[in-house]
């Protein structure tokens, strides 16, 4: 009985195990919203990049490494972390005045 309440709890706790949490940003008339996103610190995430415009651009950073066009009226998904806790700056490279920050924390 001990062990079939063991693998219960397991087989019960194994699907969130790498399980990566999960945020979005949108892109609308060339901004960035939310134009500041926290994050854990520590953990993988997943955010989802939502382009509302009917225009491609590009989310790009040095600090989280990450280059990637976002074609109009598209998303994309990226998974960045685990992160030491800090502020990540981030830009839309075809509109360069659109800027956000993601801060893990």
């Amino acid at each position: 009985m001990i062990r079939f309440m063991m693998c219960l709890v397991l087989s019960l706790c194994l699907p969130a195990i790498g399980r990566a949490d999960t945020f979005a940003i949108v892109i609308k008339d060339h901004q960035f919203n939310p134009p500041q996103l926290a994050i854990p610190a520590g953990r993988k995430v997943q955010i989802t990049v939502d382009n509302q415009d009917p225009t491609p651009e590009e989310f790009e950073s040095f600090d989280l490494d990450r280059e990637q066009v976002v074609e109009g009226n598209k998303k994309i998904v990226i998974f960045i972390g685990p992160l030491k806790p800090g502020k990540y700056n981030y830009w839309a490279d075809f509109h360069q005045d659109s800027k956000g920050t993601i801060v893990a924390q």
